[in-house]
Order: C-alpha cells, then structure tokens, then sequence
C-alpha cells in the first residue's frame, strides 16, 4: 500500500469533511493553481495558522488531481464545476501527498527521520513503476525522473521540524532535500506546500527562493479561502437556530482580507456551532500557540501594549519583516509581534496590532495573570475583590484599588491620554469576565455606555459603568440614567442593575466612585 504516491488517504478525507453538517465551499481556490500548473508559477508555498483549513484543502487538492480514482462525482456539485477548465484537470496527475510531521518508528535522528521520507518516496515509485526495480537508483530525484512522468507534489507541514525544533543542526540539509526534489524538475507539475511558518531567507535567498509565498502578512491571491467569510458563516448560521451571527462575529472574528472583507477563524466556527454554544476552542497543539510564550520574551517591552489591546485600543507599529521558519527566538517588541501574527495570536492590518476577537481576548487575559507580568498579575489577582465591593455597593473601597492600580509603576496606567482611564478600570475588573460578558462603547439606549457587564449567572446584577474626567461621579450617574443605558441589560430581563460612576479629579489626583440600583 503506499504512503506517498497516489494514495486513497486524500479522497476518504475530504468526502468525511464534505459529509459533515457544516460544511464549506472552498474549492474555488483550484481555479487559481489550474493555472499555475506547468508554468513558472508551480511553486506554491501557503503558511496560515493552525484550525485555518490548510490541511482540508491540501485533501482536497489531492482528491482533485489525482489520478488513481474518479471523484467526479463528488466534484460535480462543487463551485469548481463552474469553470470551463474543470475536467481539464480532473483526476488527471501522479500525486505525491506528503505530510511531513510523521516521524519514524526506528527512531527519533535526523537521518531516521528523512531516511523515513526517502525510503517510502523509493518504494512507493518502485510500486507504481515495475520496470525500474532492477535498477539501482542514487536518489529519489533520479528515481522520479527515469519514470518520464509528471507529478503533483502536495505537501503538509513542510516546517514541522522548525515549529518543533526538531533537527536544528540538519535543519539546512532539511531545506536542501527540498531544493533538490522540487527545484527545476521538469517532473514537477505542480508543488503546493502548507505550514505555519514562512520560509526562512539567508540573505536575498534561500534554499526554496522558487516558491512563492502566500502569508498571514502578505497574501493577495489566497486569503480568503482560508478562514471563512462573513457570507460563508451568515449560511452556516441560517442551518440552525442556536447561536445567532452576531455571537459568532463577537467570538471567532478578527481577521481580513487586504480589501477590508472579514474572516472568522473556521474550525471555532464549526465547533460552535456543533455544540451549539460560543467559547474558546482555541487549543494549543505547542508551546508557540500560546500567548504568554511569546509575551515572556520581552514582557517589560510589551507590557503596556498588552494592557492597551485588552482594553479593546490597536497599537500602531510598522511590522515588515516576518517571522520564518529557523529564525532565533523573538527578542524585540517588532520580533515578538511579527510572530504572533503568523501563529494567528494578533491580528495586524493598517499598521495596527489588535487582538482578533473574544476568543483570544480570554488568551490574553489569562496571560496577564502570570507571575512574569509583575505588578500587572497582582492587581488582576485582586480584581475579583473589585467586583465584590461593586456588588457590595461600596464606592469608596471601588476608588482606592482605582487609585492604587493608578499609582502602579506603568507609565499608561498615568493618565496621559484619554484612555488610560479607561485602562485603569479594564484591569480593575478583568477577573469580573468569569462572571460577565464586559462590553466596552455600548450602544444602549440614546448613546454609548463605557462598560456594560452582562451577568452570565440570573443571581448576578447587571452593572453599567460610565467614567469622567474632573467632573463627579453623580454627573456619570445621572448620564447612564438620563441616556437610558440601561435599556439593553432590561430587554435579557436581569434582575437588578447597578450604575456605576466613576470620576478622577485630576487637581487633586483622587478617584471618586458612587453606585447606585436603577429602579
């Protein structure tokens, strides 16, 4: 049975994801690489991050082109069919469906490792090619070009070695086994790669500089077939009746394409839907997944940033240059964001940094309570003390831990902009989003309330927060009631309601809070 060349493993795959119930169109994307095929352009290397649908639509490139079985039949009722070149195509190629993660069972070196690779390539051309088996062949590039054939090579996780870092002295060698089986083959009809890490380029170069490279920085041609668009999840939405579009924009959205069109991450998507409630699905499959790797590189120098981009404020930065596969660990703030972004942990457009939707927010959040965060894990550590004196009605209590996070040694936390108070009063409470879902610039009622905390739990009150600047906390009081902020909150029927005004007199550098039940 073999591994690589011509298997069934891409069909079986794609007929399962085509069966299930919340199932997108994404083979659109075929008429593009039809025209990449034989020409300079074959060389496709796509890097997204993990759940964005790299590997559902490698199987079903592969269950395309592959000429070992007819899968017409299950093309036919698909967007593809559509263009005039369809069949040209179809089931048409030798496919070679690497997937490079698998690593051997005779044990765990370099030369075990690639010698895996080698030896199923050998055997599987050996199978399919009876006349070459008396011959002794000195590579398998030798071995592929006396098949006088033409191949499609679909390739998975090219850069598992990197993202593991697996190998780091053969990892070069890594890159010229690739070089060598895939650059200026004329056996090579096509070659699509996908990983999460961009190719790494020594000088103006590098070992693969015959691919071109589709990024989460930097793709004009693919981005919106992986993800899924607001008009593909609007028709998910509409086949049941659980959750409605506007939780699953709040929770998986955040990403677009260079045009400004919205993406949503698709395997959260899909889980919510199926278990018919929004939470984070945002499963770490590595170290490198996770937020707080990355922020402990250089937490004194992405800190504050941190902090902003909880509160729902973009941090403006100039990111050029990506992080690829092979490169040393990020050590500035450019570096440590240059990641994040390709892991899909920020999302980056515009020259602004944010924090793509509800479900990384939690990410971050837990994040800012790691011991490495300083005097920031403190205060969130303390913030459930926040909201129990907010429930306790005890405004006095409420604006000394307002003045102490004030007085903290962040220089953002200092009043320097119109936002900072805003800061203050996000890190106050940040623990409070066990128990709530915290809004920030509501729209309730006649205009926009600065925090609106939904309780999750009937025995919870409703609390609405509205902030000012040398002014009083009476006259925030009476915005929320005079501005009907309320009104929101009384449509989901909770129970009780607190408003909360919250004022900082800047001359005498105090914090005045006042809370009162809304009748």
């Amino acid at each position: 049975m073999p591994k690589y060349l011509n298997t069934n493993s891409s069909l079986i795959l794609y007929n399962q994801l085509i069966n299930s119930e919340y199932f997108v169109d994404k083979s659109g994307i075929i008429r593009t690489i039809n025209k990449r095929i034989k020409t300079i352009t074959k060389y496709i290397c796509i890097t997204k991050p993990r759940r964005f649908g790299k590997t559902s639509l490698l199987n079903m490139l592969g269950a395309y082109y592959c000429k070992a079985y007819d899968s017409k039949s299950i093309f036919d009722n698909l967007e593809i069919s559509q263009n005039k070149d369809y069949t040209a195509h179809l089931n048409h190629y030798n496919v070679i469906n690497m997937c490079l993660s698998h690593l051997s069972d005779l044990g765990n070196t370099y030369n075990d490792y690639i010698g895996l690779i080698k030896d199923s390539l050998k055997r599987d051309i050996a199978e399919s090619y009876p006349e070459l088996q008396s011959t002794v062949f000195n590579s398998v590039t030798d071995m592929l070009a006396a098949t006088n054939d033409e191949f499609i090579f679909i390739i998975d996780e090219w850069d598992y070695i990197f993202s593991h870092n697996l190998y780091p002295e053969n990892q070069s060698d890594f890159l010229e086994f690739l070089r060598d089986l895939l650059k200026d083959r004329p056996y090579v009809a096509l070659a699509y790669m996908t990983g999460v890490l961009p190719i790494k380029r020594y000088s103006t170069s590098s070992a693969l500089n015959m691919f071109q490279e589709y990024t989460m920085m930097n793709d004009p041609s693919f981005e919106k077939y992986f993800g899924f668009t607001e008009e593909e999840v609007e028709a998910l939405c509409r086949q049941q009746t659980t959750l409605s579009m506007e939780e699953i924009n709040e929770w998986y959205n955040g990403y677009q394409t260079r045009d400004g069109h919205r993406l949503y991450n698709p395997r959260s998507v899909v889980c919510a839907l199926e278990d018919g409630i929004c939470q984070s699905y945002w499963t770490t499959t590595g170290r490198m997944d996770e937020v707080l790797f990355f922020l402990k590189y250089n937490i004194g120098e992405v800190r504050e940033d941190a902090i902003k981009m909880v509160n729902h404020m973009p941090v403006r930065i100039e990111i050029r240059k990506e992080y690829t596969a092979g490169q040393e660990s990020p050590a500035t703030k450019k570096e440590i964001y240059a990641a994040m972004i390709i892991y899909g942990l920020l999302s980056y457009s515009d020259d602004e940094l944010r924090i793509p939707n509800k479900e990384l927010m939690i990410e971050f959040e837990n994040a800012l309570e790691d011991d490495d965060f300083g005097y920031v894990a403190e205060l969130v550590r303390n913030s459930g003390a926040v909201l129990d004196a907010t429930i306790a009605r005890q405004g006095e209590t409420v604006a000394s831990y307002l003045h102490n996070i004030h007085n903290s040694e962040l220089p953002i936390l200092k009043y320097n902009d119109e936002n900072s108070l805003s800061c203050v009063v996000t890190l106050a409470y940040l623990s409070a989003r066990n128990k709530y879902n915290v809004e920030r610039e509501e729209k309730s009622g006649k205009g926009f309330a600065d925090f609106i905390f939904y309780p999750k739990r009937r025995n919870l009150p409703g609390i609405i927060i509205e902030l000012k600047a040398d002014s009083s906390p009476e006259a925030a009081i009476f915005q929320i009631k005079n501005k009907e902020y309320s009104e929101k909150l009384r449509k989901k029927k909770v129970g009780s309601i607190l408003a909360v005004g919250i004022n900082y007199n800047s001359r005498k550098k105090e914090h005045q809070c006042l809370i009162e039940e809304l009748l």
